[in-house]
């Protein structure tokens, strides 16, 4: 079943940002008056090839959010505070819970139909094998301050669905790639670093890779089909970071790193680079966070969305291959 008709009004959340941008484009492309909510600072890069009503708001500000709801039939929630490292890393808590909090109840006082809810791969359990919806995380358990800050939104999204009957569906992304990542995201910034020769080693790990068209058509495919309160994992195909590294040598037309780094000698030199973010401000590369995380093969099965939303997802080459493109484009490899 297709919800909504022609001309019907969604807002999107986070529609300037990399995964937020494909969503409302697959929007306007089937004929919904897209309004997005944007901050004040927010990049308008990704608004240039379609049609969208642009509200500035922002998600820590209940006014801007009742203001943005009004007269929406439904929402797409798609943003976040995407930080693996910040000075205060219990703000990136409070940013994702108070947001997603806010909204939902802006949108259930506005009487919104149908709700997607952009959650993430980070609120799933990595132990014993390829992960899915039936392995939910706690917060207790979550590695750093942002798969922390997913976990307990997503639990308040699904205390709204079973105490005030909040009409949402829940999907959770594994690691998307491909065109118009302009921050760029961490694993943008991965492919970037590989593709101009500036990342000569690595370390084993592993990660599910998936377009972020896929991924926005799985979006639009859990709004039409997906159950009330369920979870959906959207992702494409498991590659460890060596074989995901060899594919961006080959597209680029350079050697692979073939050196693995121990993770042991690499934490004081997260902790270093911390340690000089906190007095500029600027995200560092490495992280003691993402070290503890890169211990796991990150894999993850789409099972349930390919059955239950017919989701389906390209191979990543492809992705890297449309990434590597955008990001040449746009200036980021020369």
């Amino acid at each position: 079943m297709a919800f909504g008709s022609a001309g019907d009004r969604v807002l999107v959340t986070g529609a300037s940002g990399f995964v937020g941008s494909a969503v409302a484009r697959k929007l306007a492309a089937r004929g919904f008056s897209v309004r997005a909510l944007v901050r004040a600072s927010s990049p308008r890069g990704n608004f240039a090839d379609f049609d969208c009503e642009q509200v500035e708001g922002d998600l820590r500000d209940p006014a801007s959010l009742i203001k943005a709801v009004r007269g929406a039939r439904y929402l797409f929630h798609v943003a976040a505070d995407y930080r693996l490292w910040a000075r205060d890393p219990e703000e990136i808590v409070r940013n994702n819970l108070t947001g997603t909090r806010g909204i939902m109840e802006a949108a259930l006082d506005a009487g919104v139909e149908r709700i997607v809810y952009t959650s993430s791969v980070a609120t799933l359990s990595l132990k014993d094998g390829p992960s899915d919806e039936t392995r939910p995380l706690t917060p207790e358990a979550a590695i750093g301050a942002y798969k922390r800050s997913k976990v307990v939104a997503e639990r308040e999204v699904e205390r709204l669905v079973g105490e005030r009957g909040l009409p949402a569906v829940i999907v959770n992304p594994s690691t998307p790639i491909g065109p118009r990542d302009i921050k760029p995201t961490p694993t943008g910034r991965i492919i970037v670093e590989a593709a101009t020769g500036k990342m000569p080693a690595f370390v084993e790990t592993g990660l599910n890779l998936a377009h972020v068209d896929d991924v926005a058509e799985g979006h639009l495919l859990a709004f039409d089909k997906g159950r009330i309160g369920e979870r959906y994992v959207l992702g494409g195909q498991d590659a460890t970071l060596r074989e995901m590294l060899a594919v961006i040598a080959d597209l680029s037309g350079r050697k692979p790193p073939t050196v693995a780094l121990p993770l042991g000698p690499l934490f004081p030199l997260a902790y270093a680079a911390e340690g000089i973010a906190k007095l500029t401000g600027k995200e560092p590369f490495l992280t003691a966070d993402a070290l503890r995380m890169s211990r796991y093969q990150m894999f993850f099965s789409s099972a349930k969305a390919e059955r239950e939303l017919g989701y389906s997802a390209r191979p990543y080459r492809q992705a890297l291959s449309d990434a590597i493109a955008w990001f040449r484009s746009a200036g980021y490899i020369k």
